[in-house]
């Protein structure tokens, strides 16, 4: 992700193959990295808030790309699918841990896009860009929450944790914990022999 200076401009967020309008995460670490109070994605304004060790993100649903929600019934099911499985287009799976306290598991699957650029998976080869699953995203939670019209405490991957809350006028706050971690080590160079 390439994001502007705190004076304004358009944040630009880019997988290995493709430019996003929106993207939930990437918002959430530039917005605390650099400290912003607003990043501005191609999508529109996203307000950003800090509280305490969270940092939040205001969006609307119709931002985020199109994720099929697909419920499980238990979070084990969710945990023992393949990555990814087995069909077409993004699939965001999610079951509740305990639905009284808004608390969920979910996965993402990107999946592979065919040649019309429709997303497609046969359960055991590439996906889009090398990933097979998303480790946070949080424009599938944004559509979660919006469908389910609440509050939602949600661990998705390995363990990222994403809080969502409708708010007013149709937005709805996306929130997570940042830190920074250590750069990863150089390349090698190839070595030149003479």
């Amino acid at each position: 992700m390439w994001a502007p200076p705190p004076a304004g401009g358009v944040a630009h967020i880019y997988t290995p193959g493709t430019r996003l309008t929106f993207a939930g995460h990437p918002l959430v670490g530039a917005a605390w990295l650099l400290d912003l109070e607003a990043v501005n994605p191609p999508a529109g304004e996203v307000w950003v808030r800090q509280d305490g060790e969270f940092t939040w993100i205001t969006a609307h649903a119709d931002w985020a790309p199109p994720w099929r929600l697909e419920r499980y019934a238990t979070p084990e099911e969710v945990d023992a699918l393949p990555a990814p499985p087995p069909g077409e287009g993004r699939l965001y799976a999610w079951a509740w841990e305990d639905e009284a306290a808004g608390r969920v598991r979910a996965r993402a699957f990107p999946r592979r896009a065919d040649e019309r650029g429709n997303s497609r998976s046969g359960g055991a080869g590439v996906c889009p860009e090398g990933v097979a699953e998303e480790e946070a995203t949080g424009a599938a939670a944004l559509l979660l929450t919006e469908r389910l019209g609440r509050a939602l405490n949600i661990t998705q991957g390995r363990g990222s944790q994403i809080l969502a809350a409708p708010g007013p006028d149709g937005l709805i706050e996306i929130g997570g914990r940042v830190r920074l971690a250590a750069p990863a080590p150089a390349a090698r160079r190839p070595q030149l022999m003479h």
